[in-house]
């Protein structure tokens, strides 16, 4: 005991109150300086209990409890410390549903800036990547999967389907691609309502099991941010679109069946301000407004597996993790800091600029997917002009009915400064490549100038996604790069630490890093709850060194 108490204290119990047991050990396996402390909480799959001789506040391992009365000891017990893997967070359903082995995965971004390599780096430690197929023809999605069923046959992974109102044939080429290969979960994203297509890939795979029971061989994940659009992923789907598929013969009377008795989605991942297509909500707000709707739907319908509700939108730190997950999300998913990641599609340049980003470096900017509607994605606004320029071109289409209504020195200007050619030759590629891809948007571009001038400025909408991806040389400035405001916070928390190089920055290890903070930090939380006063220097954890 002498020993000890001639060491610094660097815990104090401040209004902790002893559970009236004792503890017996060794005097080496109580930590009482900083390293032995932090080593002691990282120590993640064992107890630990906090102590005090009524001098000092240690944190022990090992040794054994007694009565306080019983064994004469010279600690006394203030708290326990179960044991908490980053694996023990979240739904346990979750994971059984997806075969990972976390309640977190990475959602996917358009033009495969979620990658083929991410996906495959994920699922080979059992995380779950979505393949980011928006904006790539069918072909690109073909390969990917053949690429991904390779590599990674029983899994995780999942792939995007971004919702197309206007191109409602490609969503169609993308459902017959999920369901030819067999594909089991799909990451629906930016949905303002239920396609038929989506409907579809729902049902064909419902079955009923030898004792009755619905099986679900088709998993849905839901990008989520408005109310009314979680009610229908959290219901049935509608009978009318189920019908209409029977009709069409693109599922059975039996699957139509079984699809009014399970929700459309067996996720709805709850997006606050994030990257891309968002409303900018605050998670701290929706996170319990969804679950409430989630329980509202649960109690009028009864499933049997109610749906999981899952946290994404400015999860970028250990603290943002845990935070959600006490909340109440059954799983969290990452964006913006996987596309920082050496395995995504982003260019070099990409990844060093968002290295620099802070919180405020975001802005809202048109979507080129849906930008007659006008929906808005956020970009990074520093170090590219993006976002004013495509600001720029939806004022025109909303002043203006045909390009050629546009004044001249403006049409001069827009040739130079943002497409760096002319509109008729833009035109011309347009055409070329909506030809291949969607011949119908050709036919209602000819009927109609004000669609004419909406394809065109969607030419410069669409290719500024890519060429952040491509690195493009010239066109740094009109790099669209989809960003949310938790960049800052995972640069601020990485700044003095080897994460810090975008070089470093592996999305297996981003990953770790967020689940094992997240467990420390919970550590952190119920010694404080318990009354144990910590420095300031213990309150966080910083990946210092690789979690593999």
């Amino acid at each position: 005991m002498t020993n000890l108490k001639q060491n610094s204290a660097v815990l104090q119990a401040k209004t902790a109150a002893p559970l009236g047991l004792g503890w017996h050990g060794n005097a080496d396996e109580v930590a009482v300086d900083e390293s032995q402390i932090r080593a002691a909480l990282l120590n993640l799959s064992q107890p630990l209990y906090a102590v005090t001789d009524g001098v000092q506040v240690g944190i022990a391992q090992g040794g054994q409890l007694s009565a306080k009365s019983a064994g004469g000891s010279d600690w006394e017990m203030i708290s326990v410390l179960p044991a908490l893997l980053p694996s023990a967070f979240g739904d346990p359903s979750f994971l059984t549903c997806y075969g990972t082995r976390y309640a977190y995965y990475c959602g996917a971004m358009a033009n495969a800036i979620s990658s083929v390599d991410m996906v495959i780096a994920l699922g080979k430690v059992g995380l779950m990547g979505s393949f980011g197929a928006a904006g790539l023809p069918p072909a690109r999605v073909e390969a990917a999967i053949q690429s991904i069923q390779a590599a990674l046959p029983s899994g995780p992974y999942a792939f995007n389907l971004i919702y197309a109102p206007n191109e409602p044939s490609l969503e169609q080429r993308l459902v017959e691609l999920y369901l030819h290969y067999g594909i089991k979960a799909i990451e629906a994203s930016a949905f303002l309502d239920l396609s038929p297509t989506i409907v579809q890939y729902r049902a064909v795979g419902l079955s009923l099991a030898a004792d009755g029971q619905i099986v679900i061989g088709n998993h849905i994940l839901a990008k989520i941010s408005r109310r009314e659009v979680a009610a229908k992923f959290m219901s049935p789907a509608p009978a009318k679109i189920l019908q209409e598929l029977v009709q069409a013969g693109k599922i059975t009377a039996q699957q139509a069946d079984l699809a009014a008795r399970v929700p459309m989605a067996d996720d709805v991942t709850v997006e606050a301000d994030s990257g891309g297509h968002t409303d900018n909500r605050p998670l701290i707000c929706l996170i319990p407004a969804m679950l409430a709707l989630r329980d509202e739907l649960q109690e009028k319908y009864a499933f049997a597996q109610p749906v999981r509700v899952g946290a994404a939108g400015g999860i970028s730190t250990p603290g943002a993790v845990l935070a959600a997950f006490a909340m109440g999300a059954a799983y969290v998913t990452t964006g913006t800091v996987n596309q920082a990641c050496v395995e995504s599609g982003a260019c070099d340049h990409t990844r060093a600029i968002l290295a620099k980003a802070s919180m405020a470096d975001v802005m809202m900017a048109p979507a080129a997917d849906m930008f007659e509607m006008g929906v808005r994605v956020q970009v990074l606004k520093t170090g590219t002009m993006f976002g004013m320029r495509a600001q720029k071109l939806y004022d025109l289409y909303s002043h203006y009915d045909s390009v050629d209504q546009i004044p001249t020195a403006e049409r001069e200007k827009l040739e130079k400064q943002v497409f760096q050619r002319t509109l008729d030759s833009v035109w011309q590629d347009t055409e070329k490549f909506f030809r291949e891809r969607d011949p119908e948007q050709i036919v209602k571009a000819n009927a109609s100038p004000k669609r004419k001038m909406a394809l065109i400025f969607r030419w410069y909408l669409g290719l500024s996604s890519r060429w952040p991806v491509i690195g493009e040389k010239g066109r740094e400035l009109d790099y669209q790069i989809w960003c949310g405001p938790a960049i800052g916070p995972f640069n601020d928390w990485t700044r003095g630490t080897y994460l810090a190089e975008p070089a470093n920055r592996h999305v297996v290890d981003v990953a770790l890093h967020l689940l094992t903070g997240a467990a420390y930090q919970a550590r952190i939380q119920s010694l404080t709850q318990a009354g144990v006063q910590l420095p300031s220097t213990l309150m966080a954890y910083y990946p210092h060194q690789p979690v593999v």
